[in-house]
């Protein structure tokens, strides 16, 4: 591939090995961030700040330095295939974004992350937005600073959402949202409306070591590569790694083993989309995975459309009644229903359903806007959380835990982050579609527990090509058009109107 083709440009091998250098650098920063959430005792917090501070000094020192721009400017001028111009648009990207931004204030920010972890997850546990307050107070701040340095004539928040998806811009992420809002709301009010039910068929206490080996089954069935992978728990279940460590996480609710179990199968696309990136680009562009729109669309293609149909139940109910015999009677339609029901009453985003998950999504990606562009203040969030949940939701937090507390992003500094959450949706619904089209059978090859057709279709149409294209181009590669909602809110309206016998 762009290695291989590169073999005689000397400015680009050298650019590729400084690339490669910053890439192992922070990819010791990921295993050290997941190694803070899994598995680090309480006591390690301030060597830790420090050790994740000083990688982030590294990594923006190595980026910034200015043999990376000289090589650049050298490299524009040169007549580059495909794949090493798309090398160069994206390390010129974070070249001259990060040259804006002084290595102190880097510092800084990675230091305040580190130290915000354990804040925010005491203040989750004792239900006291008061603890985690100052520190999101400082991240507010000096995530405003960071992004006045990149462009001071800017909407910061649009600069900031710019760090996970670089390519369709806000308009997008505020015109699909407002459609979402606008479209989805009547569906979901008429299903309230409505007088069917669809109950779940757990009453009962669902042990967490059982619910686990429940969760190793799902990864067997759907072909997780545990050779470059593993599962553990953390208090906000996530996925990270490389194409030769892909890790899951999930976490345990003994009331609900629905949840973990759909958590992980959404954990599981995240990480599958990294195990498909090419071996061959590690440490590259081409290498690493397309921002997290596309990110999303994978985990959301994998919870939603698999996860959620019949024809995966069909395959993986005679499993569960194994691990869990009290639910022997359940049928497979019960199962369906179950993990499709649309809550009157839920208040945690990642046990939320299809649905109203969007409505999740609004409140946060409104709320972190006006706290960015200095229209609220850090004190202001709690009521306003609960205002908002009132007015999109119909249901009113009656805790901090439950409410503005509940997600771990902030403390990670990730303003900007929440959009990329719809937008991964929907793009998933418009890549099934497309793949349905080109498997036929895809329905029944998931009844029969044949996942391998189509791993190959996302690995070939989104995961292997890196970030060879922009997200824009990748969607019109993979599915023959540009971003739509309109495969997903068909899908919505179709599948929720039969679930609830909707006119």
């Amino acid at each position: 591939m762009a290695t291989e083709a590169a073999a005689e440009n000397a400015a680009y091998e050298e650019l590729l090995d400084n690339v490669k250098r910053i890439s192992n650098v922070k990819n010791a920063a990921g295993i050290l961030g997941w190694d803070q959430e899994v598995v680090m005792p309480e006591g390690g917090t301030p060597a830790r700040s420090q050790q994740r501070s000083a990688l982030s000094a590294i990594a923006h020192e190595l980026l910034t330095d200015d043999e990376m721009g000289e090589l650049l400017d050298e490299l524009e001028s040169q007549d580059l295939d495909d794949e090493q111009t798309a090398v160069v648009r994206e390390v010129r990207r974070e070249y001259e974004r990060a040259t804006r931004v002084p290595g102190e204030l880097v510092e800084e920010i990675s230091r305040t992350t580190s130290e915000a972890l354990p804040q925010w997850k005491e203040a989750k546990a004792e239900d006291d937005f008061s603890i985690f307050a100052p520190t999101l107070e400082k991240l507010v701040e000096q995530k405003r600073e960071y992004a006045e340095h990149i462009d001071p004539d800017k909407d910061p928040y649009e600069v900031l959402f710019a760090d996970y998806e670089p390519y369709l811009g806000i308009e997008t992420a505020e015109e699909m949202l407002t459609r979402l809002r606008d479209e989805l709301v009547p569906l979901i009010d008429s299903i309230r409306e409505s007088d069917v039910e669809l109950a779940a068929p757990f009453d009962g206490t669902y042990d967490t070591d059982t619910q686990e080996q429940l969760s190793r089954d799902i990864l067997d069935t759907l072909g997780y590569d545990w050779n470059r992978g593993r599962l553990d728990t953390a208090p906000h279940p996530f996925s990270s790694g490389t194409q030769f460590d892909a890790r899951v996480t999930t976490r345990f609710d003994e009331s609900d083993p629905l949840g973990a179990m759909m958590s992980t199968i959404h954990e599981f696309g995240h990480a599958t989309y990294t195990q498909g990136l090419p071996d061959e680009e590690y440490g590259t562009p081409l290498g690493q995975s397309r921002d997290l729109t596309a990110h999303e669309s994978q985990s959301r293609i994998w919870e939603n459309h698999v996860g959620r149909s019949r024809a995966f139940w069909e395959r993986f109910l005679p499993a569960l009644k194994e691990r869990f015999p009290d639910v022997e009677d359940a049928s497979v339609e019960d199962i369906y229903k179950a993990v499709n029901r649309v809550y009157e009453d839920n208040l945690i985003r990642v046990e939320a359903d299809e649905l109203t998950y969007h409505m999740h999504i609004v409140v946060r990606f409104e709320i972190e806007k006006a706290l960015i562009r200095g229209e609220i203040e850090v004190e202001d969030v709690p009521e306003l959380w609960n205002d908002k949940y009132e007015e999109y939701l119909g249901i009113r937090p009656d805790t901090d835990s439950e409410g503005c507390l509940q997600d771990i992003h902030w403390s990670h500094g990730s303003f900007g982050y929440f959009p990329t959450y719809s937008l991964g949706s929907v793009l998933a619904a418009q890549l099934y579609a497309k793949a349905e089209e080109d498997i036929p059978d895809l329905e029944d090859q998931i009844r029969n527990g044949e996942f391998d057709e189509f791993h190959d279709w996302l690995t070939s149409n989104v995961h292997q090509h890196g970030c060879l294209y922009t997200t824009d181009e990748l969607i019109e590669v993979a599915t023959g058009e540009e971003f739509t909602a309109d495969y997903f809110l068909n899908y919505a309206n179709e599948k929720y109107s039969e679930l609830y016998d909707l006119e």
